[in-house]
C-alpha cells in the first residue's frame, strides 16, 4: 500500500528488523557451547505446520490445535545483553553468539500433555506462565522471546507459549488481527484443560499488544460459559494492550467480579498503539492512556485493575511499545513477583523497583533489549491526507515508500 503524505510505515523494522529477519532458524544443532544455558518451551498453536522444518509452523490457519516440544540454548552470558535476543542468521545458527534450538517435535495431544507433566515434575513446581505474543511475530520469534523472558526473569514456572496465526509480515495487520480472534477458543481451551489437570496448581497469564485481545476475549468467553474464570488463574498481566477502551471496559465487565487481579503496563508516550488509535477511528487503546486521569482511574479502582505506568522509562525502543521488558530490573522483577507467589495489587511497587500509577510515583528502571518485537501498524485506505497529519504526531518525521513483498 502506498501512502502519498504519512511517514514510513516502515518504523517497525525498528523492532522486527527487515531484509535481515530470519524467519526460521529451529532446525536443531547438534550441541551447545560452554556457559549456555537451556530453556524449554512447550507450545499450543493454532498455526498450520510448516514443510520448512527451520519454521516448524507458517503464520497460515490451523483447523487443528497443535503441539510442540523445543528446547532452547540461550548463549553464554558473557555475549549477549539481558532482555536481548539473538536471532540466528542462517538455518540453524551459532549456539555462542545466538538462541538455537537443540530440540523441535511436533507432538500429538497425548503427547505434549506427557511432557508437560515431565516438566512440571522436574521443574518441582506445580505452576505454568502462559504467554500470548503480539502481532508481526513469526513462529521461531515468539518461541524465543518466551525462552528469553523464561531465563532472564528466572522463572520457575513451566513456560508454555500460545502462538496464534500471525504471518510476521509488516502489512499484515488486519489478518493477524483476525487470526487472534480466530484463536480464542483455542485459548480458551488450553486454560480450561490446564485447570482441569491435577497436576497444576498455579496459571499464571502474560500477553503483549495484540496478544491481550486474544487473551481477553478467551477469558470473557471462559466467564461466560463458565460463570467464573478457571480457580487456578492467579494473575493476568496486560502488557501494552492493543484493545479499545471501550470494548476494554466492557470485555471486564462481562468476566465479571469474581476474577484474579489484573496488573495493566501502560506508557502514555507507546507510539505504536497512537499509531493504532489512528487506524481504529481515533479511540484510544488501553496501554496507552493516562491511568491517573479520568475516567480511567475511577474504572481502574471499580474494577480492581492495577496500572503500572511505565512512561517515564527510557528505553532504546522509540515507538516506546515494549517498555515493560526492555529494562533487566523489569523483567527481573516480574520474574521475582511470579516466584513469589505475590501478585502485583497484593505488594505494589516490587519491592521499590516499580510503583503503581494509581498512588502517583513512577518507575525508575533501566533499559536494555526488549522482549517483545511485535507492534501495531495502521493501515490506511483512501483517507490518506487525514491519516498522514495524525502519523505525522506520532511518527516524527520517518520517511519511506512501501513496495513488493516484506
Amino acid at each position: 500500500m502506498m501512502l502519498r503524505r504519512a511517514p514510513a510505515l516502515v518504523w517497525l523494522t525498528l523492532l522486527a528488523g527487515c531484509a535481515g529477519r530470519l524467519d526460521g532458524g529451529l532446525l536443531p544443532v547438534s550441541g551447545t557451547v560452554p556457559g549456555a544455558s537451556q530453556v524449554n518451551v512447550l507450545v499450543a498453536t493454532t498455526r498450520r505446520p510448516s514443510p520448512e522444518p527451520e519454521k516448524m509452523f507458517s503464520g497460515e490457519r490451523d483447523t487443528r490445535y497443535n503441539f510442540a516440544d523445543i528446547l532452547v540454548s540461550i548463549p553464554p552470558d558473557a555475549n549477549r545483553v539481558i532482555g536481548e535476543v539473538q536471532q540466528p542468521e542462517d538455518r540453524s545458527g551459532d549456539p555462542a553468539r545466538q538462541f538455537v534450538a537443540l530440540r523441535a517435535e511436533t507432538l500429538d495431544k497425548d503427547q505434549a500433555k506427557i511432557r508437560f507433566h515431565q516438566r512440571l515434575a522436574a521443574s518441582g513446581d506445580r505452576r505454568v506462565l502462559v504467554f500470548i505474543h503480539g502481532y508481526n511475530t513469526r513462529f521461531s520469534e515468539a518461541v524465543f522471546r518466551l525462552a528469553q523472558f523464561a531465563h532472564d526473569s528466572d522463572l520457575k514456572a513451566t513456560p508454555v507459549l500460545f502462538t496464534w496465526p500471525s504471518r510476521g509480515r509488516l502489512l499484515g495487520y488486519g489478518y493477524d488481527h483476525e487470526s487472534a480472534s480466530y484463536s480464542r477458543d483455542a485459548l480458551e481451551g488450553l486454560l480450561a484443560a490446564l485447570q482441569s489437570d491435577p497436576a497444576v496448581g498455579e496459571i499464571d497469564i502474560l500477553a503483549h499488544s495484540m496478544g491481550n485481545w486474544v487473551t481477553l476475549e478467551a477469558l470473557r468467553q471462559m466467564a461466560i460459559r463458565d460463570r467464573r474464570l478457571a480457580p487456578k488463574i492467579k494473575q493476568v498481566m496486560l502488557a501494552a494492550p492493543d484493545v479499545d477502551v471501550d470494548v476494554f471496559r466492557r470485555q471486564i465487565t462481562q468476566i465479571g467480579e469474581n476474577r484474579p487481579p489484573f496488573t495493566l503496563f501502560v506508557s502514555r508516550d507507546d507510539q505504536a498503539l497512537n499509531a493504532s488509535r489512528a487506524l481504529w477511528g481515533d479511540m484510544p487503546r488501553v496501554g496507552a492512556v493516562d491511568a491517573r486521569a479520568e475516567p480511567y482511574a475511577s474504572m481502574f479502582r471499580a474494577e480492581r485493575i492495577t496500572p503500572i505506568d511505565l512512561t517515564d522509562i527510557q528505553t532504546p525502543d522509540s515507538l516506546g511499545h515494549t517498555k515493560f521488558a526492555e529494562s533487566p530490573e523489569v523483567v527481573r522483577a516480574i520474574g521475582a513477583r511470579l516466584a513469589s507467589g505475590q501478585t502485583f495489587a497484593e505488594k505494589p511497587g516490587l519491592g521499590g523497583v516499580l510503583a503503581q500509577t494509581a498512588s502517583g510515583a513512577v518507575s525508575t528502571v533501566g533499559s536494555a533489549a526488549g522482549l517483545a518485537i511485535s507492534a501495531p501498524l495502521s493501515i490506511v485506505d483512501g483517507h490518506a491526507d487525514e491519516l498522514g497529519d495524525r502519523f505525522n504526531q506520532v511518527g516524527g518525521n520517518l520517511r519511506s515508500t512501501v513496495g513488493g513483498s516484506y
